[in-house]
């Protein structure tokens, strides 16, 4: 990406993971790319709030890495006690508002440079509202920021002008779709979510990580289906290697905020992966072969169902086959392996592959 491009930057949600937005912005500074605005939800409109807002890379930082548990995260035992099932959310509001006004204060929109756009969805209509948008842009920054962090059942909606909102990314975990609404320059989008990695026992982790586990999966499918056939403006994708953390773990803050830098300042040094105008979809792009092993297929046909239209056929034996092994994928690609049973469908890089086939 050339130093004058100008671009969005869109910081999706993640819970703890989100801190790696921290070394994200900090590597886009370093290197003179300063975004023209921000959209952000959950977490990423907290990190992109506070640093718009005037707080520092240092002192967000400092700030980040000094995090406990008890600084976000305080039982609502009272509520759970005598409210039980109609207890508003697991966790009491006050921590969270207290670091939402310890990073980003009193803050208005009209007072943050670059902009930021705060996505929260309307818990009663479902109703996708972008805070900061012409209209939209009347209220506290702290108070969209919080209902852009309460996700359902973690913390209670947060009412604003009467209405009662919840996390954006109950709709849209990285909210490309307000950036295009923005414009036509491109846009950086960083996903801190994982939900299409393997984790092993989850379900024995109690019932606030398996309903968090389960909310990344949903957060994954829609943001898949959602760019499916996404042409314009051409999107950048930054996927932080933070999906082995937890969205409520505290044992990797550094490590978060570091990786979050690293990534981004290794897709800025592959100038050639970066889209040029007149380039339509999600990169970087990379050219993989895709193959099913056979010995493993049992002919459900998932990959019918899940797969691109055409793409996978099934021959007489009822056996799954590859009607276009040679593709070209962007980071958003190939989510059907994983809805494989057998975990039969292999995809690896192009030159990867054709050495394992000389090499065989």
């Amino acid at each position: 990406m050339k130093r004058d491009t100008p671009f969005t930057l869109v910081l999706g949600g993640g819970g703890m993971k989100g801190l790696a937005h921290i070394g994200v912005i900090q590597a886009l500074l370093e290197r003179g790319h300063r975004p023209t605005r921000i959209v952000g939800s959950s977490v990423g409109a907290l990190v992109g709030a506070a640093w718009a807002g005037g707080m520092g890379i240092a002192k967000l930082r400092e700030i980040a890495l000094g995090l406990r548990r008890k600084d976000v995260f305080a039982v609502a035992h009272a509520d759970m006690a005598f409210k039980r099932m109609r207890s508003p959310a697991l966790f009491r509001r006050e921590p969270l508002e207290q670091l939402i006004a310890r990073t980003v204060g009193d803050l208005t929109f009209q007072q943050l440079d670059p902009p930021v756009i705060v996505n929260t969805v309307d818990l009663n209509s479902g109703m996708e509202v972008f805070w900061g948008l012409p209209g939209l842009d009347d209220i506290r920054v702290a108070d969209a920021v919080f209902a852009s962090c309460a996700l359902p059942g973690y913390f209670p909606p947060h009412e604003i002008g009467g209405r009662f909102y919840v996390d954006g990314a109950v709709v849209a975990n990285v909210p490309f779709d307000a950036a295009r609404a923005l414009g036509p320059e491109l846009i950086v989008a960083v996903d801190v979510s994982a939900s299409s990695v393997l984790t092993a026992d989850a379900q024995d982790e109690g019932f606030a990580e398996v309903f968090a586990r389960a909310t990344e999966i949903l957060m994954t499918t829609l943001l898949e289906q959602r760019v499916r056939t996404w042409t314009t403006p051409p999107v950048y994708y930054i996927q932080p290697r933070v999906e082995h953390v937890t969205m409520f773990s505290f044992d990797h803050l550094r490590e978060e905020v570091e990786e979050g830098y690293r990534a981004t300042s290794a897709a800025l040094d592959r100038a050639d992966e970066w889209p040029e105008p007149g380039d339509v979809g999600i990169f970087p792009k990379r050219r993989v072969i895709v193959r099913v092993e056979r010995e493993r297929c049992i002919g459900c046909g998932a990959c019918l169902v899940h797969g691109p239209q055409g793409m996978f056929v099934l021959d007489s034996d009822r056996k799954a086959v590859v009607t276009q092994p040679d593709q070209e994928w962007s980071p958003m690609d190939g989510g059907y392996i994983r809805h494989c049973p057998t975990y039969a469908i292999i995809a690896r890089p192009a030159g990867q592959a054709k050495e394992m086939r000389r090499s065989g």
